[in-house]
């Protein structure tokens, strides 16, 4: 079923960059950092095959890669800045989540930058970094410039891969495939382990309040 729905995602991408070259690689890489999922491990070497056909610049190709994921990021940066108040009175209002969003802020706030150009070049994670930089409100401008450095880096990089391997530009797509998943298997592992401390927390507490009712 995932293979299925990969492959029918993976057909449009190759159909609408042919149809729209710089303009679609630039629509699909704004998508992306959206948090479409439209992978740029398909965008990026299959335009640096087209490069290597000679129908894109390389250089231009990765730039454009750059400028779309920027434009998508600022786009879920904006989404995220608008609903960050709410969120954090949402958080703050609730006695399970408020000491981990304080954690989360006072993280942010020191490295929320150098997160950014970091998350900017690991696969799954680059696409959601935008979302909490928004919400603890980090710096625009930094966010900003890491965030097309970071991007240019990522989008010249699978650019060149498509470039040198030419015909067989998907050669490595398998494994970036398997990359995403493992990170993915990674991040629910963590957010389940999250859970069940903060179940095993509340339930702990509760228990004490009782306790303490019963001695009352």
């Amino acid at each position: 079923m995932i293979e299925t729905i990969f492959s029918a995602i993976a057909n449009f991408i190759l159909d609408f960059i042919s149809q729209t070259g710089y303009l679609g690689v630039f629509i699909l890489m704004a998508l992306e950092s959206c948090n479409i999922p439209i992978p740029s491990e398909v965008i990026m070497p299959f335009s640096g095959f087209l490069a290597n056909q000679g129908e894109f610049n390389l250089s231009i190709l990765a730039i454009v890669g750059a400028l779309g994921n920027l434009v998508g990021s600022l786009i879920s940066y904006g989404i995220a800045f608008k609903i960050g108040s709410g969120v954090k009175k949402f958080f703050l209002k609730s006695k399970i989540f408020a000491d981990d969003y304080i954690n989360a802020e006072k993280f942010f706030n020191k490295y929320g930058i150098k997160s950014a150009l970091i998350a900017r070049l690991l696969p799954v994670v680059r696409t959601f970094i935008s979302f909490p930089a928004g919400v603890f409100k980090v710096s625009l401008g930094k966010f900003s410039f890491l965030t097309f450095w970071g991007s240019l880096i990522w989008s010249y990089l699978l650019a060149y891969i498509g470039f040198y391997f030419g015909e067989h530009w998907n050669v490595l797509e398998g494994y970036f495939r398997r990359f995403d998943y493992l990170i993915l298997i990674v991040i629910i592992i963590l957010l389940c382990y999250y859970i069940y401390r903060k179940i095993k927390k509340v339930k702990s507490r509760n228990n004490l309040i009782q306790n303490k009712n019963k001695e009352i």
